[in-house]
């Protein structure tokens, strides 16, 4: 049955259920956000208050805005002890911001609370989805972007980074912004070559840009300058480059941005030029950094389990897309991805988040090919779309399968919430060419929100022993000691240590762990079992008095291996 006669089917019959919402929404702009702004809320708050800092990444970047909380120092950039140039200023900054707040409103333990950290990414996750419908009006109607930003919504990416306290939320709300001032800039030079731009969408793109800049360095300017290098190419002329205010519009960014980079360089010299461009962006490309190398084809692959429950409809798209190719709108959206994405593909260092920029550009062609029901109706196509159901039953599993291995439970408590998730993807598979690929999309999309649910608001916080740093962090403090101090020995030296025990934290071999023990009263010790000898042999030769405070069992996610941890504590001699 085809997706034509489906949808002539539904106009017959009263709107309902999800497709009602959506209905109810398009009506109007102001519908349109609130109904975003909703679904957002409930695919990104499950888990976001429970779950403990998360390493690395995350615990390195809430520590070192802790640090300049502490210090006072906005400028400087540092982990501990060492520099941290990594990325530019700008997260920090706003980490430090809703750190303040917090403080100023009187909000216990600000400073080590960590949702505060990752409430940026959670408003730049929400911006972002409010700014794809933005720019999704500029190649389609309402309905159509509306989808299109549900989809980022519920996207798996997404969702993940919404919650964790790093930069990739808000570039992705930086690089929407940027990439839909331009699209109305472009679309309109070449529908009406002699109509007058203005200054606004310019200025909006150049600030947007600047902001970019100060959050991830020059990453924001490669998906700006491919983009208007491959379209400038497929037109023959670039003389639309021009309405972009280029020469006003990069002086204006470089006012926004010189400040800092100059206070930077006269705080560290070259040292940030030499770690942010030598050793972090250029060692990307020639070397898989961090264990995180990947052969091309990586991203094509992770793409089917990222950007689901939309990717499903990707396939079915493509056929359309390649034969509109040629139009304005499309082929502004191919170039926004098909460049970037070939960049991301060849450099050595892959990590799933690095392609994100480049999702709403694939919503907002999937959302057209929608929208005109132009999908593929091959039925080796169609088989596709078990996608909908094969994605929530291997997380059903693997929850499961975390539940038994890790906590030795079976996780009843997330049963109800992976079933649900399972029945969405169910009938969103089986009733596809019942009722319709939108209708399908929405159940997908409910399904995406309960799985969000059953991994992240209960599977996560009901394991503890994913997070040894909160157990220890957890047992320290409730010593009764008003000034902790803690050592670990070289074996576990997690960010998340640091951040929710104190920048004085060390780390260090047995023997001098007791060396540390023996100096005074409410000192902590965390031993690993290779280093545990040599802790009480010198222990042992200077009469050092300790008591075991705890044990920890638990599963160091960093590494992926379970750890083991003993926990003592200095005792006054009598």
């Amino acid at each position: 049955m085809s997706t034509t006669a489906n949808d002539a089917r539904q106009s017959l019959s009263p709107a309902r259920g999800l497709t009602g919402a959506l209905d109810y929404a398009a009506a109007s702009h102001r519908r349109a956000a609130g109904l975003l702004i909703v679904f957002a809320l409930l695919a990104f708050l499950p888990g976001f208050f429970q779950i403990p800092p998360v390493d690395r990444d995350e615990a390195r970047f809430a520590q070192a805005t802790k640090q300049m909380v502490e210090s006072g120092e906005y400028v400087d950039i540092r982990f501990q002890d060492e520099v941290r140039y990594k990325k530019p200023v700008g997260i920090y900054w706003l980490q430090a911001a809703v750190v303040k707040t917090g403080e100023v409103l009187g909000l216990r333990d600000a400073r080590t609370t960590i949702w505060l950290y990752r409430l940026p990414s959670l408003a730049g996750a929400i911006g972002a989805v409010l700014l794809t419908y933005w720019a999704a009006l500029a190649f389609v109607a309402r309905r159509a972007a509306l989808l299109a930003a549900l989809m980022m919504a519920s996207s798996i990416l997404l969702g993940v980074e919404a919650r964790l306290a790093k930069t990739d939320a808000m570039l992705l709300l930086t690089c929407v912004a940027a990439m839909g001032a331009m699209a109305r800039i472009y679309l309109t030079a070449r529908r009406a070559p002699d109509a007058a731009i203005g200054w606004t969408m310019p200025a909006m793109l150049w600030t947007v840009l600047a902001g970019g800049v100060l959050l991830k360095g020059p990453l924001i300017l490669m998906f700006v300058a491919l983009t208007a290098l491959t379209l400038s190419i497929a037109d023959r002329s670039a003389r639309w480059v021009w309405k972009l205010r280029p020469l006003s519009g990069f002086a204006w960014m470089i006012v926004l941005v010189l400040p800092w980079f100059i206070a930077i360089v006269a705080k560290s010299g070259d040292s940030f030029f030499v770690q942010a461009i030598g050793q972090d962006m250029l060692a990307k490309i020639t070397s898989g950094q961090e264990t995180h190398g990947a052969p091309p084809g990586f991203y094509l692959v992770l793409f089917w389990v990222t950007f689901w429950p939309g990717a499903v409809l990707a396939g079915l798209a493509a056929p359309m897309v390649w034969q509109v190719r040629r139009e304005p709108g499309a082929q502004f959206l191919l170039a926004w991805l098909i460049p970037s994405w070939l960049v991301f593909e060849i450099v050595m260092t892959k990590l799933p988040h690095y392609v994100l920029p480049l999702y709403p550009a694939i919503a907002i062609l999937i959302a057209g090919i929608l929208e005109k029901g132009a999908l593929a109706r091959a039925r080796w196509m169609v088989r596709g779309t078990v996608g909908w159901f094969v994605f929530p039953a291997a997380i059903a599993i693997a929850v499961v399968a975390g539940f038994i291995v890790i906590g030795r439970d079976p996780g009843i408590v997330a049963w109800p919430f992976a079933a649900a998730a399972l029945i969405f993807g169910l009938f969103a598979w089986w009733l596809y060419e019942v009722d319709g690929a939108e209708r399908a999309l929405l159940r997908g999309m409910m399904a995406s929100v309960f799985i969000a649910i059953t991994v992240y608001a209960v599977m996560i916080p009901s394991l503890p022993q994913l997070f040894p740093s909160a157990q220890i962090a957890e047992q320290v403090r409730g010593a009764g000691c008003e000034a902790p101090q803690v050592v670990s020995t070289l074996a576990y030296q997690e960010p998340s240590l640091v951040f929710m025990l104190g920048t004085g934290t060390r780390f260090t071999d047995g023997a001098k762990a007791a060396e540390f023990l023996d100096k005074g009263p409410c000192h902590f010790v965390l031993i690993d079992p290779r280093s545990e000898r040599g802790f009480v042999q010198r222990a042992n030769s200077i009469g050092l008095r300790y008591a075991l405070s705890q044990r920890i069992d638990g599963y160091n996610i960093s590494i992926g291996r379970q750890i083991f941890l003993t926990v003592f504590r200095s005792v006054a001699a009598p």
